[in-house]
């Protein structure tokens, strides 16, 4: 699938299957395969090993960031988003050393304190103004891209769960409006991108969480 990816895929890619049909273990091995600080030897055996020239190019090279959207499921619009903030500062506190990244501005900083920003008063909450949410996983990636100096790769599983769910409780609206503006900006109008993989279970269509991206968005059967 590596391979496949880089050769012969889009640039966005994505993947719609029934659930349990292993989605997101290959999201899993994506992220093992190409994240800066990978353990090689998890592939030793298999097939993509034996490609050494291809293994050394791209093997353990790269940022990635990977979010599951499987959980944000609100009975009501203010809970998902709350879950969503949740997922997405999570997945953030992971690059906590960027606060001590002497190649990143005060204000590049500063943009990802207002991502990891916690409710200090009770219930951990993320505190992502919508500004800040939407543009979280585009600012992530360009200071990830700052920090290591490569392009990042973006995996989304279960991308379609929240506005599954928001259909079934009636904010779909709002929610189809906060996806679209956080994948346009991490998907469309950001250098920082290597390359994304989107899974899901519903053909949501692409107009509806991404206006006019048809061309950048390559869809695929299987994983």
């Amino acid at each position: 699938m590596m391979k496949e990816l880089l050769q012969k895929r889009g640039k966005v890619n994505l993947f719609t299957r029934p659930r349990r049909f292993g989605k997101s273990l290959h999201l899993s091995m994506l992220k093992c395969f190409f994240e800066i600080g990978c353990d090689g030897k998890m592939f030793d055996g298999l097939e993509i090993s034996k490609d050494k020239g291809f293994c050394e190019k791209y093997m353990g090279r790269y940022p990635v960031i990977l979010i599951s959207l499987k959980g944000v499921n609100g009975a009501d619009y203010s809970t998902a988003r709350a879950l969503l903030c949740s997922v997405i500062g999570n997945e953030a506190m992971r690059f906590q050393f960027l606060l001590h990244d002497d190649r990143l501005s005060e204000i590049e900083k500063a943009l990802y304190k207002q991502i990891v920003n916690i409710d200090q008063s009770g219930g951990g909450r993320f505190l992502m103004s919508d500004d800040i949410l939407m543009g979280s996983l585009k600012t992530l990636s360009m200071l990830l891209e700052k920090h290591y100096g490569q392009k990042v790769i973006v995996l989304v599983d279960e991308y379609d769960v929240p506005l599954s769910k928001a259909n079934e409780q009636g904010y779909y609206d709002q929610m189809v409006l906060l996806i679209r503006n956080i994948l346009e900006q991490v998907l469309k109008t950001n250098d920082s991108l290597f390359f994304a993989v989107l899974t899901g279970c519903l053909r949501i269509a692409r107009e509806s969480i991404m206006p006019g991206a048809n061309r950048r968005i390559q869809s695929a059967e299987m994983l």
